[in-house]
Formats: structure tokens, sequence, C-alpha cells
């Protein structure tokens, strides 16, 4: 039969307590069959392993104020580009934009918002652009997008985001009046 053993430390003062919870029920605590430390109800968890799945391995954030133009339908890039190395080929990148400071010069028109990994195209997001008469910065809009993504590589890998307009030749804007723009890329564990 195994034995449990109290051990006290040879230069420690204190008294250790352990105390019984207000229960009327018979309870087992079974012990692990391995060397380790028991973990505080209030720790940090920042040595925990066995996670595989799910933890958020790396985080990359970059921003942009930059004023671009689109002319017509023709994909412009904006300026914001972040890049981020996956550490495995079978994680997810989560990719999450902020574009702000969305305009036009000539009547109203939805912009398009193209974020792409490299040249391929992963997605889309849209803004409502309005133009009164008193210049190209009437009625700014902002547009976001998120995408998990699996780039399925282990390489350095640019992501960016371009505009266009989706009516008319009139010109489309991104970064009027000088807004902060933003793009968050997180390294998922699959």
């Amino acid at each position: 039969m195994a034995k449990v053993k109290i051990q006290g430390h040879a230069s420690g003062t204190g008294i250790l307590t352990v105390t019984a919870p207000n229960t009327s029920t018979n309870r087992t605590i079974t012990l692990p069959d391995a060397t380790g430390t028991l973990l505080n109800s209030d720790g940090s968890g920042a040595s925990l392993t066995g996670i595989t799945t799910g933890k958020v391995l790396q985080v990359v954030n970059s921003t942009s104020t930059s004023t671009v133009t689109s002319t017509s339908s023709t994909l412009a890039d904006t300026g914001l580009t972040a890049t981020i190395t996956p550490t495995s080929a079978s994680n997810s990148i989560l990719v999450s934009v902020h574009q702000s400071g969305l305009g036009k010069d000539t009547g109203d028109t939805r912009i398009g918002i193209a974020c792409l990994r490299d040249a391929t195209n992963i997605g889309w997001a849209t803004a409502h652009a309005g133009y009164t008469g008193s210049g190209a910065t009437s009625f700014h809009a902002t547009a976001s997008f998120q995408k998990l993504d699996s780039p399925s590589t282990t390489s350095a890998t640019v992501y960016k985001t371009q505009i266009k307009s989706y009516a008319d030749t009139a010109n489309v804007y991104c970064g009027l009046g000088g807004p902060t723009s933003s793009i968050t890329l997180m390294e998922i564990a699959s």
C-alpha cells in the first residue's frame, strides 16, 4: 500500500494548514502519479502545458494613417500591412482589419476593401460613402473585416488591404482626415 507523506521544509517557520470543506459527503482526492507542483487557484497559468488547440501563439499589429486614392474599380494598396511567420503550417491566422477614413469625390457609392494574403484575396468588406458637394471628405466611412485564414506555411506571410469603387468612375479614398486604420494578426494553434 502506498503511503502519503507530508514533508516539512527545513528552514521554514510557517505552519501549513489543510482545511476540510463544510460537507456531509465523503470525497476522494486522487493524487497524480508524477512529481510536480500544485497550481494555486490564483496562479497565472503561464507554465501550463498540454493545451494543444485554440491557444494564441503570437500577435502582430500594425497601423496606418496614410491617405491613398483608387481610380474607379482599380484596386489600390491602402498602406495597411502586417507580416507574420506562423510556427506551424497547420495553424490558423485570425485576421482583424479596421479601415478608417473612407470617402468619395462625387456621388454615393460602396467602397470595397479587399484583404489579401500575399497575392491571394481572402475576403471583402464594404462601406457606403456619400458626397454632398462640399468636398471629398463628406461622410467618412469605416469598414471592418475578420477572417480565420489557413496560410499552410511557416514562411513570412504578408497581409494587406486594398480599396476600390463599386460604381462609376469617381475616385475613392481611405485615410481621409488622418484617422488610424489597424490590422491585427493572431496565430491560433490548430
